[in-house]
This record gives C-alpha cells, structure tokens and sequence, in this order.
C-alpha cells in the first residue's frame, strides 16, 4: 500500500504538530491543511509542502483526515469526514457532550469507517513500559496540574482529565462501577461551566480504585501516575517519560529506636521504545486505515474515558444546583 494522503482540519498549536509528524513520516503523506484563517493555515501548509483549502470541502484527493480543530467543532467535521468514508483521527474529545460522541461512534460503526480518538498518552514511551511491568493493578493514581491556559475552553475535564481516566480504565481492567468527585471554578478569565480543577475517584471491579485529579491553576507542569501492584510500585513521570519501580523490602525503627528505616528496592527499567508520541500514534492510524489495526476495538476503547468525564460532570452540576 502506498503512504496514505491525510488531510489535516486545524492549523492551531495542536495541528502544527500533528503536521510536523505527517509531513516528516515515512510511511504518510501531509497533503492539505484546512482551516479558516487564510494567514494560519496557508501557512503551515506552506511550511510542509501541503495545499492550504479554507472549508473542508472535496475528500475525494485524500485517504484520510486528522481533526485538530475547536472542540465545539468537532461534531460536524467528524460527521463530514464519515460520511465521505474517510478514516478519522479526531483529537479528544470526540464532541463536547457524550450525547454527540456516541453519535460520531454510532456513524463510524453504521458506515464501516475506522475512527481513532487522540489520546496521546496511551502512545507515551514512559506509559507503554508500565503496561509492560504490570500484573494486577490494585490502586491508580495520577495528577495532571498546569499553569492557567485560558485557550482550553471546554475546563479541564475534557482537555486534562480525559487522559487519566483513559490510562486508569485500561490499567484497571474496563469501565468504572463508581464514579464520584468534584469541579471547582476559580479563574476570572474562565468562561462559565468551564471548570479549573477536577477531582474523580473511580471504583472498579473488585474494590479496584482510581483517584484521578487534574488542575489549570498550579504554578508547574506535573504529569504523574503511580499504579500500585500488591508487590511493586510503578511511577511514572509523564512529562520526563522515566519509569521507577519501587518493591518494598523491610522497615524498621533504627537501632537507638528514635526514627524509620526502611529497605526498598528500585529499578528503572528501559523504555520499551524512544519514539515521540504522536509519531507513534500516527503509526497505530496508518494501521488503521490499512486494516492492520481492529478498528472494533478501536472505536470501543474510545468510550470509557468519555462516558467518566461527562459522568463527572453531571453530577458534579447536580449537586451544583
């Protein structure tokens, strides 16, 4: 098969990368770049070799489309490129509402089109080692804080959250049984139902727990996750891409009895890969558009991590009011 024609919806920050990865990939072909502003996007296509077109209008010239516009726009454009039988990578979240995801999956599966979402971090070097070196996950958590960014329109929930409850659903073996938690709004410049901090506590088939919290109002960056076997300790630093595994070994007080000691072994394994994410999560969607890839499991792994954002949200609004 020759290297698949994609064109990309989207020339913001998100959609520059995914257009340096495309245009740099060996095995596909960055061949047009839609957006609406004339300035951005004849740019970046311009910068790759690409056509620069203002609407997303003629799929016939292209294999397939990676959506990285507005979240609001989603729903729209996902239902354009389906229905034109083109296979879709859309940045997460699928739509702003579980209502609408459900219609863009139900397409997918009704037309026979492959569907991806972009949830990078399943693609991150540190995490697919950690998947390596797990055997029975019993405890997650994770913290996924920044600085303000007033760009995320839709809060955290779908823009920071949505990655953690994804990895912490897959580690622990499918969909939650529970899910409680909170959103708080803090900022001057969020607009409203837009929330600054999210905290979940997820509860799983048996007694399997995962707290997952995630912040637009720290001071730094922090991208961490621990999962907790009943022998090991896995960390994992998202951001550094390292992986740390801690077994306890013996503690004790020291010998005069006034203070902790204790014996912990600790490993750094080896990455299983040094590859960027979205490189190889461009990979995973050539495999799709193939056929190399399921494109039913695919498309079914997409909805847990959604249907525990907007379940969040609901109730947290609930018990808003």
């Amino acid at each position: 098969m020759s290297s698949p024609r994609i064109m990309l919806v989207g020339a913001g920050s998100m959609g520059s990368l995914h257009a340096r990865v495309i245009a740099q990939s060996p095995i596909a072909e960055l061949a047009v770049v839609v957006d609406g502003r004339e300035d951005a996007g004849s740019a970046l296509a311009d910068r790759f070799g690409a056509q620069w077109r203002p609407t997303l209008d003629g799929l016939d010239d292209v294999d397939a489309v990676v959506i990285a516009a507005s979240t609001e726009a989603h729903f729209d454009l996902a239902q354009l490129v389906l229905e034109a039988g083109k296979p879709l990578l859309v940045e997460k979240p699928v739509a702003d509402s579980l209502e609408k995801t459900l219609a863009v999956l139900g397409l997918a599966e009704t037309l026979g089109v492959p569907i991806m979402c972009g949830l990078l971090e399943r693609f991150n070097p540190a995490v697919m080692t950690a998947e390596a070196l797990i055997d029975e996950p019993k405890f997650v958590t994770a913290t996924r804080h920044s600085p303000y960014a007033p760009r995320i329109r839709t809060g955290v929930g779908w823009d920071l959250l949505v990655h953690d409850v994804d990895l912490a659903s897959r580690f622990l073996g499918g969909e939650p049984t529970t899910i409680t938690g909170a959103l708080a709004q803090f900022h001057p410049m969020s607009v409203d139902g837009a929330e600054d901090v999210a905290e979940a506590v997820l509860t799983f088939d048996g007694g399997r727990v995962a707290h997952v919290s995630a912040s637009r109002v720290g001071q730094r960056k922090i991208r961490s996750m621990s999962i907790h076997d009943l022998d090991k300790l896995i960390e994992i630093d998202l951001l550094r891409r390292d992986v740390t595994v801690y077994r306890h070994v013996d503690q004790d007080t020291d010998a005069e009895g006034r203070g902790y000691r204790q014996q912990t072994v600790i490993e750094i394994p080896e990455l299983v890969t040094g590859r960027e994410p979205l490189a190889a999560q461009l990979e995973h969607f050539v495999g799709l558009i193939a056929g190399s890839v399921d494109a039913d499991a695919e498309r079914k792994s997409i909805l847990p991590a959604h249907r525990i954002v907007e379940a969040l949200k609901r109730r947290a609004g609930a018990a808003a009011a």
